[in-house]
């Protein structure tokens, strides 16, 4: 150890870092839920792109980014798995033809029907967990932390 750097220093980090606290939870939350979608053979990455592309109309690639909290690059490779399975559909823009819009198809929302009883028990397992802790100021303050709205 270093005089400059004593382990209190490592301890006031581990008990005052937001950001280690949420990426531990994330990390933990990720295995809970991939752990359940795995029969369907989903990461719940994957879950989650493919219900975000259950809209009326199909999002642009950058909105869809925007919205996951994610960079294009990392979203359109995470996309090409899900359009080989036939999950999804990678469309033109016919606004902008440069543009891509990812469809979901029935496929993709058959595998979600398929999959949304086990991804509520699993939320419903979870949020039990979380019972009497205030979990709508959770969420609400993390979508404050993502910037996002929950509309």
């Amino acid at each position: 150890m270093r005089p400059d750097l004593p382990i209190e220093t490592t301890l006031e980090v581990r008990d005052r870092c937001l950001c280690l606290k949420v990426q531990r939870a994330a990390r933990a939350l990720a295995r809970r839920f991939d752990d359940a979608l795995r029969p369907f053979g989903l990461t719940n990455g994957q879950f989650s792109i493919l219900m975000s592309l259950n809209r009326p109309a199909p999002p642009r690639i950058s909105d869809l980014a925007e919205f996951l909290a994610m960079d294009r690059t990392t979203l359109t490779a995470a996309l090409k798995p899900l359009q080989r399975r036939g999950l999804i559909l990678v469309t033109a823009d016919p606004e902008d033809l440069r543009g891509r819009l990812p469809v979901l198809t029935d496929a993709g929302r058959d595998l979600l029907v398929a999959a949304l009883p086990v991804w509520r028990g699993t939320h419903d397992r979870v949020d039990a967990l979380l019972e009497g802790r205030g979990q709508g100021d959770l969420r609400g303050d993390l979508e404050a932390l993502s910037g996002q709205s929950p509309s």
